[in-house]
């Protein structure tokens, strides 16, 4: 685990215990470092603003602010599985790590008791899968595209067309589209064409964010039409 991937794990971890707190051997077991190494990254991280407290004492530790957790939810271990069963599918969709992120979270806020049986009945729950890819999302460049879409910036892109022709552009992302064949598609205002383009993001070359703000563009504009496009927003109420 690089340094990184370990600064993320230590904070995911805090947050999932708080307020209870957790020793710098404990850490360093857990992630096979150093104590030393621990408290040289929980130190970074309070400097980067994260709000880490240490409590002393013969039980001592680090802690995670309170405000940073979740308090316990009132899931049942069914609805539970069911929402992982749900993010099963989205490896290659976009927002995947924060699935993956929120589901360790919704897990983590459970009462102890509650989130014991959902792991039981989760390990009775077998989903079959073949050599061929359910989605052909193209992560890295995806993932450029999701912070793009966070952001509200303008993407720089190298695009090659059906006949491989490459072009630069630059582009307003408007929105990701799944389609039935598992392609992923960016609309977006092409300011090469001055007009709304569909990309496949395995064409997409090479994806780089710029520092110059999207205008606002209302939804309906970023409207195509792509023949095997399933439109579906995902419902969060």
């Amino acid at each position: 685990m690089n340094r990184t991937d370990r600064l993320y794990a230590i904070v995911e971890d805090l947050r999932a215990i708080s307020p209870r707190c957790r020793s710098a051997r404990e850490l360093a077991l857990r992630f096979e470092v150093s104590s030393r190494t621990i408290e040289r990254d929980i130190s970074a991280l309070q400097q980067a603003g994260v709000p880490i407290y240490a409590e002393v004492g013969r039980r001592g530790g680090y802690a995670l602010d309170k405000s940073m957790s979740l308090p316990p939810l009132n899931f049942t271990p069914a609805e539970a599985v069911a929402v992982a069963i749900a993010l099963s599918r989205t490896e290659q969709q976009p927002f995947a790590d924060e699935a993956r992120s929120a589901l360790r979270k919704l897990v983590a806020a459970m009462p102890g008791p509650e989130g014991d049986r959902a792991r039981q009945l989760a390990a009775r729950v077998q989903i079959l899968t073949d050599d061929k890819p359910e989605s052909r999302y193209t992560g890295s460049i995806g993932r450029v595209i999701e912070e793009a879409l966070l952001k509200g910036v303008v993407l720089r892109i190298h695009y090659g067309d059906a006949q491989g022709v490459l072009t630069t552009r630059e582009v307003e992302p408007g929105a990701f589209v799944g389609g039935r064949s598992g392609w992923w598609y960016l609309v977006a205002w092409c300011r090469l064409r001055d007009a709304v383009r569909v990309f496949r993001l395995d064409r997409i070359v090479e994806a780089v964010l710029t520092e110059d703000p999207v205008p606002g563009r209302p939804l309906e504009a970023f409207d195509a039409g792509v023949p095997d496009m399933i439109a579906r927003t995902p419902v969060l109420d």
